[in-house]
């Protein structure tokens, strides 16, 4: 066999090696999964998880019921999410959410959340684009739980309206 063979096999076999490594790491790599409830970062964790899990009943329990347009009951929140779509990015399931940062000042706090929605791009591009939002929520004192108030996306923005989204 000359040089040339042998080369060209330990090529292909390093190929082959990097194409199962990536498989194994791909298909070992940990499930999502609900978070503790106790941090503020744990429930816009889950808020946001469950609304991707579409477990529309666990999401609507995270707002926090004193909203100006709190949804009645969690069919009428659904009804929301059906309705203004668009603001849950909806139709888009390349898209990844991550708690980035937490910042806690007395029973308030705002959580920024990164946002990154992988699409096919060109020869030179990234194929992806990140924003990030901000998530409020405040400390029900009684039941000791963090709530959501405000965010500037995964949210129905009449949630904050006194006349609701009727």
């Amino acid at each position: 066999m000359k040089n040339t063979d042998k080369f060209l096999i330990g090529i292909v076999a390093g190929v082959a090696l990097l194409v199962v490594v990536a498989f194994a790491v791909a298909l070992l790599r940990p499930k999502p999964a609900y978070q503790p409830e106790d941090t503020p970062e744990g429930v816009t964790h889950n808020y946001l998880f469950a609304l991707q899990e579409k477990d529309y009943e666990r999401a609507y329990t995270y707002l926090s019921p004193t909203l100006a347009g709190y949804p009645d009951s969690s069919e009428e929140f659904v009804d929301n999410i059906d309705e203004y779509q668009w603001s849950f990015g909806y139709g888009n399931d390349s898209t990844t959410l991550e708690v980035e940062s937490t910042d806690i000042t007395g029973s308030r706090a705002v959580v920024t959340v990164r946002e990154t929605t992988f699409y096919e791009g060109g020869l030179f591009d990234s194929g992806q684009y990140s924003n990030t939002f901000k998530v409020k929520l405040r400390l029900n004192a009684p039941t000791g739980t963090w709530q959501i108030t405000e965010s500037d996306s995964y949210w129905v923005w009449c949630w904050n309206d006194n006349e609701g989204c009727s």
